[in-house]
């Protein structure tokens, strides 16, 4: 029998437990009632998903839509494009927020790019500019901040290799990413930065398609279904998605590390813990944590009735910290198989660019590791300015110290 538990007004957020863990509350939901009830701000009744199990049934279901014109009226945490008063078809290209066959017909164009094979052809590169950025941040005098000097650039310029997009552009749309990233704004805020990026990717894509080069948007402009439309939705998805995420974990993952001395030393110690300690830093911190589905008919889930047109929240942090999927789960532990981790997604709409994350994710942590034997926070660890306002969690500056 369901455990009666107040219904939360609005998605809890705080994380009152500590940096790395996740809101009590939606811990404790999880613990009573794995699918709950979930009132939005605006009255709207939904639903909230937290158990390992749930999240990945429901996200591997294609019933439980990804169009946002769906639930657009009910968007208040909604991430990356600027929140609508009426539904609309998604953005041209921006093929997470479709559904079949739609979703397919773009994504089936970015398989190929995205391979592990391909992925891994580039590790030798992507050690060199992260080596580049070390002795770079060997110069400096400390303390430093290390996002800007080292978690921020690396997988921005990774990304703008890839995709062909100038690297000398990365502050216009760095700014642009960081601005859609916001939670509380206003929608003139986020519609100024939404047509600044787009603008700047519009006018990309259209010079790629004219005069291409060696590069994913390039290799996108040749097929002559894809509209530029398409082809700057695309690219707006991938330079977000492709330098966001990964800084994140570059930043918070050195954070946590920092503040697991004993885990830090082992990982110094053994330098064959880092392809496992990668994966469970990814399972502990979820950057990327809330995702939003709407159920498209009457759907059971956890024991529940979802009816048609509820908007759902899925909660990544929460699955995998669900002590029925993984033993200890609160606990950093560099040694734990965390195979199954959903950090990044399940079912058709799983992250196409994790093994170049992970990729950038090892070479980041053994070079910083290896080249500043004596790293150590510049400021106590409650002066960290965490990312509590943002859409993907991570820290806004680490200051070290060597």
């Amino acid at each position: 029998m369901t455990e009666t538990v107040p219904v939360p007004q609005g998605l809890p957020m705080q994380r009152d437990a500590g940096p790395f863990a996740p809101p009590s509350e939606i811990t404790r939901l999880r613990a009573a009632r794995p699918v709950s009830p979930l009132v939005f701000p605006d009255g709207h009744e939904g639903w909230l998903v937290t158990g390992y199990d749930e999240v990945r049934q429901m996200m591997a279901d294609t019933r439980f839509s990804s169009r946002q014109d769906i639930g657009v009226l009910h968007m208040p945490y909604e991430t990356g494009m600027p929140a609508q008063t009426e539904p609309s078809p998604p953005m041209p290209g921006m093929f997470v927020a479709m559904d079949p066959p739609d979703h397919g017909r773009l994504r089936k164009r970015l398989t190929g790019a995205f391979t592990v094979k391909r992925m891994k052809q580039l590790e030798e590169h992507i050690v060199e500019i992260t080596e580049q950025h070390l002795d770079a941040m060997a110069k400096l005098v400390p303390p430093v901040d290390l996002v800007k000097e080292f978690a921020l650039p690396v997988p921005s310029l990774v990304i703008c290799e890839l995709l062909g997009v100038p690297y000398e552009d990365r502050e216009n749309f760095q700014a642009s990413s960081a601005q859609l990233m916001v939670r509380d704004q206003t929608l003139e805020e986020k519609m100024a930065a939404f047509i600044g990026m787009n603008t700047f990717l519009t006018e990309l894509v259209t010079r790629k398609r004219e005069t291409p080069g060696d590069d994913i948007l390039s290799d996108l402009g040749r097929y002559d279904d894809l509209t530029i439309e398409e082809l700057a939705g695309a690219a707006f998805l991938l330079l977000l998605a492709g330098h966001e995420t990964t800084a994140n974990m570059l930043a918070l993952g050195t954070f946590a590390l920092l503040e697991h001395p004993a885990q830090l030393a082992e990982l110094r110690a053994d330098a064959e813990l880092l392809p496992g300690a990668v994966e469970e830093l990814l399972r502990y911190l979820s950057v990327a944590d809330i995702f939003f589905r709407y159920a498209t008919e009457d759907l059971e889930l956890g024991g529940e009735t979802i009816r048609a047109g509820s908007t759902v929240i899925v909660s990544l942090l929460a699955a995998n910290r669900d002590p029925r999927r993984f033993e200890n789960p609160d606990t950093l532990d560099l040694h734990r198989n965390a195979r199954g981790l959903l950090s990044f997604g399940h079912g058709i709409h799983q992250c196409l660019g994790q093994q170049l994350s992970r990729i950038e994710m090892r070479a980041g942590f053994e070079g910083l590791l290896r080249r500043f034997p004596t790293l150590a926070l510049a400021v106590p660890a409650d002066e960290v300015k965490l990312k509590t306002d943002m859409n993907i969690y991570g820290v806004h500056e680490l200051p070290v110290t060597w």
